[in-house]
């Protein structure tokens, strides 16, 4: 059994996502946080994107009011953004790579690129008192680039561990993630994980030692078209506190 809980953040994007395709109210992101509030999210994660295609500024207004667990903020290092952010002050910044022709987040943001901005981002909002962390591949040269900035946590990007086609290439991207998890850990970094993570695969990244986060998204709100979202969050609380020996 693991001694501690392992926070569930819920990415609400593809609720705001379905709303944007008509352009109209429905359905509203701010109705969806509460309900996976009432459906034990221990968070809620939203990205607001250069492009706006799914959270939009107002959805972030009312978010950080209305709330009442951790809010999580996905953005790039796009200076424009990062000035709202910093307005906002949600409870912690996620710093993620982003490209306008991608459908979802493709990878994690490489930090060892030769790019001024994320220095700098990091730097804005770690001074102004807000918990950063970064969206990397699980890379030992990355965690050791997020831990030179000073970043609070990891995240570490899952979406080659749920797309392997098979056990044996599941089992590399296990230890991958085991392994970057290891080293974020011995330096001081919280361990946070997500992308593409459902309800069949998340039973061994959330038993990866010291694993404190989760956030996922799109396979809770897929099968809240079915069920509902908060008989959705709580079968991923379910599945996560099972693979902790928590459950019942």
């Amino acid at each position: 059994m693991i001694d501690h809980d392992i926070r569930l953040g819920v990415n609400i994007d593809h609720v705001a996502t379905l709303r944007q395709a008509r352009g109209g109210q429905d359905p509203d992101p701010v109705w969806a946080a509460a309900l996976a509030e009432l459906g034990g999210a221990d968070g809620i994660t939203i990205h607001l994107r250069e492009d706006r295609r799914h959270i939009q500024d107002r959805d972030l207004r009312i978010l950080r009011e209305t709330v009442r667990v951790p809010l999580n903020l996905e953005l790039a290092v796009e200076p424009a953004v990062v000035a709202i952010a910093l307005a906002a002050r949600p409870d912690q910044l996620t710093f993620v790579p982003e490209r306008r022709a991608e459908v979802t987040t493709e990878g994690g943001l490489n930090l060892l690129a030769d790019d001024p901005r994320i220095a700098d981002a990091v730097a804005r909002c770690r001074d102004a008192g807000l918990k950063v962390s970064m969206f990397i591949d699980p890379d030992p040269r990355q965690v050791d680039a997020a831990h030179a900035l000073a970043a609070a946590a990891v995240e570490l990007h899952t979406g080659r561990y749920a797309d392997a086609p098979d056990e044996p290439a599941r089992a590399v991207e296990l230890a991958h993630l085991r392994d970057a998890g290891a080293r974020a850990v011995a330096a001081g970094l919280a361990l946070h994980a997500g992308h593409g993570l459902n309800y069949r695969n998340v039973s061994a990244v959330a038993r990866i030692d010291r694993m404190v986060e989760l956030n996922i998204g799109h396979s809770i709100v897929a099968r809240a078209v079915m069920t509902g979202l908060e008989a959705a969050v709580r079968d991923m609380k379910t599945c996560m506190a099972q693979a902790i020996g928590r459950g019942d």
